[in-house]
C-alpha cells in the first residue's frame, strides 16, 4: 500500500519506518525543514534500539521518504496516519490544535477517497472532531479511524513489528477492511486485531495506560509500607506475581514513572472524567503519589547526610525516564535535580544517551560526566535513577574504590542486598531493608 505518516516524532518515525519494512511505500511529512533534511540524509532524529537499521535500509531501497510538502503527502497515501503532538495543557487536557489544524488542511487537499487514521493518543470523541474539521473544506468521501499506538520506548520496534494486539476503531466497513489488510502481516492471527467503534478504541489506550500507572503506583505504596513494617518488597512482588490472576509484570517498585505517555494520558483521562461530571478518585491519587515518589530519595539523603547539603558531591546515574531511550520527559531524575540544587548540592550526572537533553535544561548548573566511572569519582552519595544495564553490571568492588563514601541510594533496586553488604556499602533502596545501618 501507499502510506503517509504526518509527523516524524517518536510515534511517527517508528510507524513510518516499520510500515516501510513490510514493503509499503511510505512518505513521512513534517513541517520542520531542518529535521526533514536530516532524515533525508540518513540521520535518525530519535534514539530507539533497532530503528536505525530499518530506517537506513528502507531509505536506501526507496520505500521510505520525507517531505515538508503536505500536499505531496496527501496525494501519495491511500491511508494517512496522523502522528502529531497532543501535549498536556495546565488543566491536563490534551491539546488537539496540531491534529485539528492538520485535519482542516487535509480537507482542502483531498481529491479522492482516503482513510485518515488518528495514531496519536487522543481523547474520546477526537475522531468525530477530526471528521468535522476535514468536512469543513471537503466534499470528497473519506473515513476517519482510531488506531492507538501501544509502543513502549526502548522496545518500540519490536512492539510495532510483533504487536500483541491491534485496536481499530471504525464505523466504516471499507476502512476497517483496509486497516485489517494493512496489519495482518504483523500479527500471528486475525484474532489479534480488535475492531470496534471509534470512541471505544480511543478509550482503550487511555484505560490501558491508566491501569498500568495505577499498578506501578500501588507497588510503590506497598514498597513504602514494607519499609515501615520491615518486610522485603522483592519477596512480596514475587509472591503476588505467582498468582495467575495478577502475573509478574509491572510489579517493580521505584521512584515513580515518567515519559511521554503515562503522566500525560492519566491527566487527560482525569480531565475527560471531570468534563463528564465524574471524579476519577483512583487516578487523582495515582498522580499525587507518583509526584511524591519521584523525590522520595531526597529526604532520605538529607536524613543521612544532615540538613546542610551545601557542596556535597552527589552523583546521579541515569537521566532518561527509563533505560534504552533518551526521553527525559517527566523523568524522576529531573525532579530530583530540581530539588537538590537549591540545597547547594554539587550534582554530577551521567546517562548513556540523555546527557545533552538534560544539559539544555540545567546548563552549567550541574556537571555532566562521560562515563559512569568518572561520574562516581569522589562522590559522597550515588543515586541510581534509571536502571540501565551499564549500571547493573558495574563492578561493585570498583564502585567502592572510586567513591569518597560508600553510600548508594538506589531508586530502581538494581543491586543485591547481600553483595552491597559484603562490599561494606550503606545502601538504601525501595521497599527493601537498609544495608549498613
Amino acid at each position: 500500500m501507499k502510506i503517509t505518516v504526518i509527523g516524524t516524532g517518536y510515534v511517527g518515525l517508528v510507524t513510518g519506518t516499520c510500515f516501510a519494512e513490510k514493503n509499503h511505500h511510505v512518505v513521512c511529512v513534517d513541517i520542520d525543514d531542518e529535521k526533514v533534511k536530516k532524515l533525508r540524509s540518513g540521520e535518525i532524529t530519535i534514539y530507539e534500539p533497532g530503528l536505525e537499521a530499518y530506517f537506513l535500509k528502507n531509505i536506501q531501497e526507496g520505500r521510505l521518504s520525507f517531505t515538508t510538502n503536505l500536499h505531496e503527502g496527501i496525494q501519495h497515501g491511500e491511508i494517512i496516519f496522523l502522528a502529531l503532538p497532543t501535549p498536556s495543557g495546565e488543566d491536563g487536557s490534551a491539546d488537539l490544535s496540531y491534529v485539528l489544524n492538520c485535519a482542516k488542511e487535509i480537507g482542502k487537499i483531498l481529491d479522492s477517497y482516503k482513510v485518515i487514521v488518528n495514531k496519536s493518543t487522543v481523547p474520546v470523541g477526537t475522531a468525530e472532531r477530526v471528521k468535522k474539521a476535514i468536512s469543513e473544506n471537503c466534499t470528497i468521501a473519506f473515513d476517519v479511524v482510531s488506531n492507538p499506538e501501544f509502543l513502549r520506548e526502548g522496545s518500540a520496534v519490536k512492539d510495532f513489528m510483533y504487536p500483541d494486539r491491534v485496536v481499530i476503531g471504525s464505523s466504516s466497513e471499507k476502512a476497517s477492511n483496509m486497516m485489517k489488510e494493512l496489519y495482518l502481516p504483523f500479527v500471528k492471527s486475525e484474532d489479534h486485531i480488535l475492531i470496534g467503534d471509534e470512541k471505544s478504541s480511543e478509550m482503550t489506550k487511555y484505560a490501558a495506560n491508566a491501569y498500568l500507572s495505577a499498578r506501578l503506583t500501588f507497588m510503590n505504596e506497598i514498597a513504602n509500607l514494607c519499609e515501615k513494617v520491615g518486610a522485603n518488597v522483592d519477596i512480596v512482588r514475587l509472591g503476588m506475581g505467582m498468582d495467575d490472576r495478577i502475573g509478574p509484570k509491572f510489579l517493580f517498585p521505584g521512584i515513580g514513572f515518567g515519559g511521554s505517555c503515562f503522566p500525560k494520558d492519566i491527566r487527560a483521562l482525569v480531565k475527560t472524567a471531570d468534563d463528564n461530571d465524574y471524579t476519577f478518585k483512583i487516578l487523582n491519587s495515582v498522580i499525587e503519589v507518583n509526584e511524591s515518589q519521584k523525590v522520595i530519595l531526597v529526604d532520605r539523603i538529607k536524613h543521612y547526610l544532615g540538613a546542610n547539603l551545601t557542596n556535597k558531591r552527589i552523583c546521579i546515574w541515569g537521566l532518561a525516564f527509563k533505560p534504552n531511550t533518551d526521553d527525559i520527559r517527566q523523568a524522576s531524575s529531573i525532579r530530583m535535580i530540581e530539588t537538590l540544587l537549591p540545597e547547594g548540592v554539587d550534582v554530577v550526572a551521567y546517562d548513556p544517551v540523555a546527557n545533552e537533553h538534560v544539559r539544555k535544561i540545567f546548563g552549567d548548573k550541574i556537571e555532566f560526566a562521560n562515563s559512569a566511572s568518572s561520574a562516581a569519582q569522589n562522590a559522597e552519595v550515588l543515586v541510581i535513577a534509571t536502571e540501565w544495564d551499564e549500571f547493573r553490571n558495574f563492578p561493585i568492588e570498583n564502585l567502592a574504590q572510586i567513591m569518597k563514601n560508600k553510600v548508594v541510594f538506589d531508586g530502581r533496586n538494581i543491586y543485591s542486598l547481600n553483595k552491597m553488604a559484603e562490599a561494606g556499602f550503606y545502601y538504601e533502596s525501595i521497599g527493601r531493608p537498609t544495608i549498613g545501618k
